[in-house]
């Protein structure tokens, strides 16, 4: 499906989605819980609907109603197959594994895209360690054996996902256990949504210090009762669509929200950008003016792409440093907004770890975009296409469904023109 944006001018308000993030996390421990637990607040996102299905797999009987799901928890070997499909979600492939290596027999994970291909050697020195089975092939990850309580040494500078995976299998062992981060430690926002999802699932983790992780063996998970708050990663489109296009108020976030890509405010700030708060409302304004800087990317990098568009509207040049992460996601997320950033005249450059951008005042749209199989590619577009001279037209649209199945209706009911074709 091609998707054609009409410049023009954006008001209203959008409901922002309920955080991706926090889901993930809310219905793991959810699933591990003796017991029935409701989680409000659900968007059924293909990285979603692919955790439910996986969890499934280990027993959870998970009932899912418009936007809310009820879980009777508790793992149950009898539901156990072979074969579990990931879609194209590393948060549900990284998240699993340790859980999958709970038991014995043996687990075949498969995928789509290029999730395959994103970093996983983490585990596999783990499983090798332990004398455990692991390997990975371009179709699939193969494990068998279970996994046993120790010292784990992780890397901190390729994916707090696998941390966090090991925070919810740990405690469900029969002794404790210690992991250890290696600097540098970068994404700790994310950890710390997992931190308290466990704490609120009834499961105590020991930080001895920023590094350190004591998990205590032997824990069981008590079932919760949680709403999921808006997403940032998400409300970085429209924040950044009100800052160079129109003021519009993006509703249902958390002002005292965890997520690490609520940094998106402080960068809106950073360049110029005024905030103001009502109620879960945010209101986001640049009308003196926005000017480039130096954005360090490294507890954030989902807001890589839309924070290059941002760049495209301000005064003076920005650099993006820390981003190298950003070449092992769905994308290669640096070359491909570099690639379609140049179709409507934009002046990007990079290293492996960094990005430059020097603005220009007008961009035209030639070449039709492609999204690399990206959904933040194709809704970071999208933003920058509402400020072209003339209509930009996006290929393969549909791949928001990963994360943000209403994103064009969304922008629709804001006043921007969007048409779909084939």
């Amino acid at each position: 499906m091609n998707i054609t944006i009409y410049p023009g001018e954006c008001r209203g308000a959008v409901t922002v989605p309920p955080s991706k993030s926090i889901a993930h996390r809310a219905i793991i421990c959810a699933a591990l819980a003796q017991g029935v637990s409701r989680i409000e607040n659900i968007s059924y996102s293909l990285d979603i609907l692919a955790t439910i299905n996986a969890l499934r797999h280990l027993g959870a009987e998970i009932t899912c109603e418009e936007n809310a799901l009820t879980v009777k928890g508790g793992i149950s070997y009898d539901a156990l197959t072979e074969t579990v499909h990931c879609n194209e979600s590393g948060s549900t492939l990284r998240f699993m594994i340790p859980l999958f290596a709970l038991k014995e027999e043996k687990t075949v994970f498969t995928g789509d895209g290029r999730l395959l291909q994103r970093p996983q050697k983490i585990y596999q020195d783990i499983f090798q360690k332990q004398e455990l089975y692991y390997q990975q092939k371009a179709e699939n990850i193969t494990i068998h054996g279970k996994l046993k309580p120790g010292i784990f040494e992780v890397p901190g500078n390729i994916s707090s996902q696998f941390i966090s995976g090991l925070l919810f299998a740990l405690p469900l062992l029969e002794e404790d256990s210690l992991i250890s981060v290696l600097p540098p430690f970068e994404s700790q926002s994310y950890l710390q949504l997992t931190l308290d999802m466990l704490a609120k699932y009834g499961i105590q983790i020991v930080q001895k210090d920023a590094f350190t992780f004591y998990v205590p063996g032997n824990q069981s998970y008590q079932p919760c009762d949680y709403r999921v708050e808006g997403d940032f990663s998400q409300a970085a489109f429209w924040t950044v669509l009100s800052v160079i296009n129109q003021p519009i108020c993006c509703n249902g976030l958390n002002a005292d929200s965890q997520q690490g890509d609520k940094a998106i405010l402080e960068i809106i700030q950073q360049y110029g950008g005024t905030i103001s708060w009502q109620e879960g409302t945010v209101t986001v304004r640049g009308d003196n003016g926005l000017l480039g800087c130096d954005i360090d990317l490294a507890d954030c990098p989902d807001l890589g792409p839309i924070l290059m568009v941002l760049a495209l509207f301000s005064q003076g040049n920005t650099r993006i440093y820390h981003a190298a992460r950003l070449r092992y996601k769905e994308s290669d997320r640096i070359a491909a907004m570099e690639q379609e950033l140049r179709k409507i005249g934009a002046t990007v450059t990079s290293t492996e770890d960094e990005i430059f951008i020097t603005p220009k005042k007008t961009y035209t749209a030639g070449d039709i975009i492609e999204t690399h199989g990206d959904h933040r590619i194709a809704m970071a577009m999208a933003v920058a296409a509402t400020k072209c001279r003339n209509p930009v037209t996006i290929a393969h649209g549909e791949v928001v469904e990963k994360s943000y199945p209403n994103f064009w209706e969304h922008l629709e009911n804001i006043g921007i023109q969007v048409e779909k074709h084939d």
